[in-house]
């Protein structure tokens, strides 16, 4: 026994002597999370997503977000840099290999698939699976973290770079640095120009239009909201929170162009990252450490459905995390929505209407 505690005492010398020299790879700041909303009520826990037709399970790893084509294929971007096509019986293919990390998708009036890659861009596929760049900085920075697109009826592209500072392997780091290094950007075809409409946001993800086009909407993961830049109006080139204090961190954003936005959460709010965010040396600390040391996210599978006065009107939960997990998309197409997910080997496919 004491020569255990002896080496329990050595290892914890050693760790410390390790987090001592060793710099940290972020400048944190502290942050005070509001309180996390009660499940109750439309946020009620529920067996929904447990009820979703599986697509290419087992043949796939990292369906970040999905596309459908006016055939019925189903697209979806994988951790290995591919983008497959799955077909209406099932089989998969390859449509195209960006080489990187393929996000956010949309088709886009001609058939051609919009991807944000998060190493490579602003990334435009035409049916036959030739990629060409659109876009790889703006006002002069360089994007580090394409992430989410949605496509405007005349074909501007509306997309955000997650953050100037990291890369996607190192998503967890922009969390736990709690700096705003996100922007929105629009790229349009017309004339190439890619134009920055905010700036400093925290870690812009998802991007999806209003119905009649008069705002878009940007998800600010590590802030739990999503803000508003308005398009038309008096208040156009301005922008506000539009929803704030969400149960979990939104990824992906989708509407449906009929008043609805479907809101991917990977995971759930957990205390112990908004304990965290209170202690800027601690998580200076914690960067430092491999990464399985780091705190996880929970095993839980939601999505929500917000109307456009920025009101939750329905909540879909696998409870149990084994069915669909971490998920990251949820693409409203005809009466089914699309599930995508950073880390699961699988596509959901469920019947909304």
């Amino acid at each position: 026994m004491k020569k255990l505690l002896g080496l329990i005492a050595l290892l914890l010398v050693a760790v410390a002597a390790y987090l001592a020299v060793t710099p940290s790879p972020i400048d944190p700041l502290a942050w005070d999370a509001p309180q996390a909303p009660s499940m109750t009520g439309v946020l009620e826990p529920n067996d929904t997503l447990m009820k979703a037709e599986l697509l290419a399970k087992g043949q796939i790893h990292g369906p970040e977000d999905t596309a459908v084509d006016a055939q019925g294929r189903v697209y979806a971007g994988l951790h290995d840099g591919r983008i497959v096509r799955i077909s209406t019986t099932g089989e998969v293919q390859t449509f195209a290999d960006t080489q990187g990390r393929p996000l956010g998708m949309d088709f886009d009036a001609q058939g051609n698939l919009i991807v944000a890659d998060a190493f490579k861009g602003l990334l435009r596929i035409d049916p036959q699976g030739q990629i060409s760049v659109l876009s790889r900085e703006a006002d002069g920075v360089p994007f580090r973290f394409t992430d989410d697109v949605d496509i405007a009826s005349d074909g501007r592209i509306y997309f955000s770079d997650a953050s100037a500072k990291f890369e996607q392997p190192d998503y967890l780091l922009d969390l736990l640095e709690a700096r705003p290094h996100g922007r929105l950007l629009r790229f349009d075809p017309a004339t190439g120009k890619t134009d920055v409409l905010i700036k400093d946001l925290y870690f812009a993800n998802g991007v999806a239009l209003s119905a009649h086009e008069d705002f878009v909407l940007v998800n600010e993961t590590y802030r739990y909201r999503i803000t508003r830049y308005w398009l038309k109006g008096d208040k156009a080139g301005t922008h506000d929170v539009f929803i704030d204090n969400l149960p979990g961190l939104p990824d992906n954003l989708q509407g449906d162009r009929a008043g609805t936005f479907w809101v991917a959460l990977p995971s759930p709010r957990k205390t112990d990252a908004d304990f965290l965010h209170q202690h800027p040396w601690l998580k200076a600390q914690i960067a430092k450490l491999p990464r399985a040391m780091w705190p996880k996210a929970a095993r839980y599978g939601l999505v929500i459905a917000v109307n456009e006065n920025g009101q939750i009107i329905r909540s879909l939960h696998d409870t149990s995390g084994e069915h669909l997990r971490m998920v990251t998309s949820a693409k409203p197409v005809g009466d089914y929505l699309y599930i995508g997910s950073l880390e699961n080997d699988r596509i959901g496919k469920l019947k909304i209407r």
